[in-house]
């Protein structure tokens, strides 16, 4: 059985997809992009803004789903330029303790949704 989870704090989806859905004691959190809901715009003032706002959508979600950073057990992170990973990397990980921080990969593509730079997807287990 899987519920869906759905947060007013991120952006709303511009697909046929949910915030997340848990299924068991795991939350699967679809990728989110730099767009802040609050004031209905993409955050497009520099990577580390970006990699900013992508956290806190995912921390919304996650606080929707009564979870933490400490929850999440997976993520991947979609950037177009690898040379802003030392930037991303930083802002990412100020969200984990080093000693329990989640699996991660990290991978460049060529193009995100709506042009961004960065997206970021988890998977967390109550």
């Amino acid at each position: 059985m899987k519920k869906i989870i759905n947060s007013d704090k991120a952006p709303a989806p511009i697909g046929p997809y949910n915030h997340s859905v848990l299924t068991g004691n795991l939350l699967f959190i679809s990728g989110q992009i730099p767009f802040n809901q609050a004031t209905e715009t993409l955050v497009t003032t520099g990577i580390a803004d970006e990699a900013k706002q992508v956290m806190a959508n995912l921390e919304a979600i996650l606080t929707e789903a009564e979870m933490t950073f400490d929850n999440v057990v997976k993520a991947t992170i979609f950037l177009t330029d690898m040379d802003n990973f030392s930037i991303v990397n930083e802002i990412y990980g100020s969200h984990f303790n080093a000693d329990n921080a989640p699996a991660r990969e990290c991978v460049q593509v060529v193009k995100l949704p709506r042009n961004v730079n960065v997206e970021i997807s988890m998977i967390a287990s109550k």
